[in-house]
Formats: structure tokens, sequence, C-alpha cells
């Protein structure tokens, strides 16, 4: 098959999250206050396709895993440097480096696909992507930032990540 005979493809992300606290209590403020602010901020990267939302212009009234605490969030990037340049060089990254504050920890809480350009996948496609990895591990089906050999600002993220565990653990 030629270059030109490939159908054009793009980056379905679906990560979720699960609440601390509900979202109208104080010590979430500073998360709700601003999903607004990063919505439209991720709507002007370069990159962007899609997000997944509600009549009130986020996902967080959806309900998944039939637990009223997990959020998610569903969106189409053109490629994985579009998704990378949102979550870890805007104002995103802070709020993904507070989410010990608001979230508790999820074991695999993201996956990754590619997808026809033009497609749409609805809550219950990352549901599926997101247990065939958990089940399954990475395949060109499913798969994480781990995975993608271009995710190199993730990569960056999760060394300065350790390189701080292991800077507190030596002074523990």
């Amino acid at each position: 098959m030629s270059k030109c005979d490939a159908a054009p493809r793009h980056l379905a992300q679906f990560n979720i999250a699960r609440i601390k606290y509900p979202l109208d209590d104080p010590r979430m403020a500073d998360f709700v206050g601003n999903v607004a602010r990063v919505n439209a901020l991720a709507e002007q990267i370069e990159g962007f396709v899609w997000r997944l939302q509600d009549e009130s212009g986020n996902a967080m009234g959806m309900q998944v895993y039939d637990d009223p605490l997990v959020l998610l969030n569903l969106t189409v990037w053109e490629n994985v440097e579009a998704l990378e340049r949102f979550v870890w060089k805007t104002v995103h990254s802070r709020f993904y480096g507070r989410r010990a504050e608001w979230f508790e920890h999820t074991e695999t809480p993201l996956v990754l696909w590619q997808i026809s350009a033009g497609h749409r996948p609805q809550m219950a496609e990352g549901v599926e992507r997101l247990e065939h990895l958990k089940a399954h591990g990475p395949s060109d089906h499913a798969f994480g930032w781990n995975d993608m050999p271009q995710a190199h600002h993730w990569k960056a993220a999760r060394a300065g990540a350790m390189q701080s565990i292991e800077h507190a653990a030596g002074r523990a």
C-alpha cells in the first residue's frame, strides 16, 4: 500500500480518575474551577480534533463504571505530538502535577489507540480499550504512553518524577 492510499489516522485517548471528595467539596474547588479553562485551552492547541462532552460543556456529569466518583476524559488528537504539547507544555501540566490532591491512585488510568480520521469514539469504546489494555497489555488495539516511541515529553516528565522520588527517598 502506498502512502497516499493510507487513510489518515488520529490518536484517541481515554482516561479515568476517581475523585477523593465530592465535586462541590471546597478541596475540589481549584480543580472544578479550572475545568472549563483547561478544556478551552485543549481546543486551541494545534492538532486538537474533538472531545467528548455533555450539555454542560465537559464530561464531569457523565458516569462510567457505574461509579459517580469516577470522572472520564475522552479526546481525539491529530497525533501524539499534539496531545503531548497539551498535556506537558501548557497549564494542564500544573493541574496534572496536583492530581494526588484530588484523585485516588489508579493503576491504569489511561489508554491510547489509533482511529480513522473523522471517527468520534464514544465512552463505551474508551472503556473497552482500557479494559483490553489492563487484561492483555499493550498492543495495536490499546496502548499507553510507554508504548509510543515518539512520546518524548512523557518520557522526560516520567524521568523527572522518578528523580524527585529518588531524591525524596534519599532524604528519608
